[in-house]
């Protein structure tokens, strides 16, 4: 019986080390226009909100300059960046309901340029969990839909 249960445990831990990364981990918007642009009214519609960018983070830049360093096999982005930033009430709010929603802050939105022929410029963030983290993923879609005008 140990012997079978082990196999079990084998054959489940296998099978979620091969489960892709799902596509509804993240809200992905298509962009009508350049990267730089993107990134423009990203931030625009970030500080219009009264939100402070804490950091951008050059994540496009850092994959690009790494890529040798650490066996990298291709290029991932033409360009991306992250926007980190938070809201004193809406986080308030989150936390006050549970804590351990800090695990969820800082909150970012990402610009990405794809690789390729078809060099789509796509605006996103993370899904958040059901409940009091709603309010948080209301914010990040707003601010991702005035951008993308949908």
């Amino acid at each position: 019986m140990r012997v079978l249960g082990g196999l079990v445990f084998m054959g489940v831990l296998m099978l979620v080390s091969l489960n892709p990364a799902r596509s509804s981990d993240a809200f992905v918007y298509e962009y009508d226009g350049s990267f730089e642009d993107a990134i423009f009214e990203v931030r625009e519609a970030i500080v219009e909100r009264g939100l402070t960018i804490d950091y951008v983070s050059h994540i496009g830049k850092m994959l690009a300059r790494t890529k040798n360093d650490v066996g990298g096999k291709q290029d991932i982005f033409t360009n991306a960046k992250i926007f980190v930033f938070c809201s004193a009430s809406i986080s308030r709010r989150a936390m006050e309901s549970n804590p351990f929603n800090i695990v969820h802050c800082p909150y970012n939105i990402f610009v990405i340029e794809n690789i390729g022929v078809n060099k789509k410029v796509l605006i996103g963030h993370r899904d958040f969990p059901d409940g009091s983290m709603q309010e948080v993923e209301l914010l990040l879609k707003g601010i991702a839909r005035d951008v993308v005008g949908d």
